[in-house]
């Protein structure tokens, strides 16, 4: 009996050796899984972070061109009383800046092809700052224009160049929410440039505008820091032929590796390095000009969106939102300020909800809530100036609905038009075909912001607005007719799904597509 009691005693401890081996080996898996899951979510967090600091630095050039808008739409009224310009001079000072700026958009796309992405931001910055300088000093209306001229070259550069960026260097995934913020800054350009008028409008006349102006070239000295911080984009570096940079670039802009190497496989056969073909200046313009039916499609989506972006009006109601609410029956140069400011924060919040649901619900049900909701803002604008001008409801009625147009337009056809616009285009024409849209987008804001004061003396400001609420209905057919969803598709998918007509309605688009795609070319 005690020999069995001995015996069953040491099977016990045996017994309990093992379950205590087993718990040990039990917990050693676990601290390990949660080691891996650990280091999973710093990457990821990392991956993020390091991202979205590059689409904010590649846009800042876009709170420049906001600022730019916003503060003339102020400073032009003192601006008119300093230097004695006439209205055709104000429409020129105003409009020219579109104008010019095609220049800047048409030699940005072969100029991010020759010098990169990144320092084409920099080139950007740059030469705003320079026109911002001179216009601050501008003794005359000359300078002043010489200013203006140099200003428009810059914005050029900087509208075309930041959208293709961030598009070619964003995860699939957040590639709407992060294409988006080049608009996002826009409107917050715009907004401090409201704010910087109401603020400054106490000083006197020879001075005010000059500091609106001059307060302009502050975000020179973030753009410094910013060209420390972004990586040039992996896909012009696969162009040059740079692949293990490329590499290092995706490494820290996607998650995991598996994908890094997944993308970094399309980008190469997008851009032809797997059967060595490479495409000159010249080829890639005869291909834009003698399109091929799939190219066609992209340009009559890229560059007819640009097109409404503008046409609908939106610059006239923002640089000439003061003309509008004078025509209301406000009277007073800080009560007229006072109001743009309203419409600046209703135009920079609603922009917020943009980003936030591009990735989420997709382009095209935001760009028909939005071209349904402008149409509405302008149609009801024009009736409160044609009916109820100089009253109490007038008043009320124009800056609700000039509010509901800036707020209809940056939920949906002011972030989303830049989106589509950079993400459509195959790799080997996306500079050019981009730097083409943008132009097409600057000349419809120069021919509206130079008409706008002209054609609303010829048939009211009502009448002018009622125009851009047809323009407006137009848009909405031709989001319906032309514009693809490209929601959760990489760039190179989105390149076959042109390809394939049948598949612009949602089909998948696998690799492997993607590689005939390739041989076929």
């Amino acid at each position: 009996m005690g020999v069995q009691e001995n015996g069953d005693g040491v099977g016990d401890k045996n017994k309990y050796r093992r379950m205590d081996s087993d718990a040990a080996d039990d917990g050693i898996l676990l601290s390990s899984n949660a080691q891996c899951h650990e280091a999973v979510f710093k990457r990821k967090n990392n991956v993020q972070k390091f991202v979205f600091a590059c689409a904010v630095f590649a846009s800042l050039n876009s709170v420049l061109m906001g600022y730019d808008v916003g503060v003339m739409s102020g400073a032009i009224l003192f601006i008119q009383q300093d230097l004695k310009i006439s209205e055709v001079q104000q429409e020129v000072l105003v409009g020219i800046l579109s104008i010019i700026s095609l220049f800047g958009s048409l030699a940005g796309g072969k100029t991010s092809d020759a010098i990169g992405r990144k320092w084409t931001i920099a080139l950007a910055a740059i030469v705003f700052q320079t026109g911002a300088a001179i216009m601050t000093l501008a003794p005359s209306f000359a300078i002043l224009m010489t200013g203006r001229l140099l200003a428009g070259i810059g914005i050029g550069f900087g509208v075309m160049i930041a959208p293709v960026y961030i598009a070619e260097i964003s995860p699939t995934v957040a590639r709407g929410f992060l294409t988006s913020f080049p608009e996002i800054f826009i409107n917050l350009g715009i907004l401090l440039g409201y704010v910087s008028n109401y603020a400054f409008s106490g000083l006197p006349v020879h001075i005010n505008w000059r500091v609106m102006l001059g307060v302009g070239i502050l975000p020179s000295v973030f753009m410094g820091f910013a060209l420390f911080v972004i990586p040039e984009s992996p896909r012009w570096l696969v162009m040059q032929n740079k692949v293990e940079e490329a590499r290092l670039v995706l490494s820290k802009t996607n998650e995991n590796e598996s994908e890094v190497a997944e993308r970094l496989k399309e980008i190469q056969m997008a851009a032809g390095l797997a059967n060595a073909e490479k495409y000159e200046a010249k080829a890639v313009w005869h291909e834009i000009l003698y399109p091929s039916p799939a190219v066609r499609r992209m340009l009559i989506t890229g560059c007819g969106i640009q097109f409404f972006q503008q046409v609908t009006g939106i610059d006239a109601t923002v640089y000439y939102s003061p003309t509008v609410f004078k025509d209301a029956g406000i009277k007073g140069n800080t009560q007229l300020l006072a109001a743009t400011v309203a419409v600046g924060l209703t135009k920079t919040l609603f922009v917020l909800v943009a980003i936030f649901l591009i990735d989420r619900v997709g382009r095209r049900p935001l760009l028909f809530v939005s071209t349904i909701g402008m149409t509405i803002s302008l149609f009801v604008l024009s009736l409160s100036l044609f009916f109820f001008g100089d009253g109490k409801l007038g008043i009320g009625l124009a800056i609700l609905s000039v509010c509901g147009n800036v707020a209809f337009f940056s939920i949906g056809l002011g972030p989303v038009c830049w989106v589509v616009s950079s993400e459509i285009f195959p790799l080997r024409l996306r500079g050019q075909a981009s730097a083409l849209g943008a132009v097409g987008s600057r000349v419809s804001s120069g021919v509206v912001t130079m008409s706008f004061l002209s054609v609303s003396r010829a048939i009211t400001v009502g009448g002018t607005f009622f125009v851009f609420s047809v323009i407006s209905a137009l848009a909405v057919l031709f989001v319906h007719l032309c514009i693809p969803e490209t929601k959760g598709k990489s760039l190179e998918q989105i390149e076959m799904m042109f390809q394939n007509e049948g598949e612009r309605q949602g089909g998948e688009v696998e690799l492997g597509d993607v590689e005939r795609l390739v041989r076929r070319q």
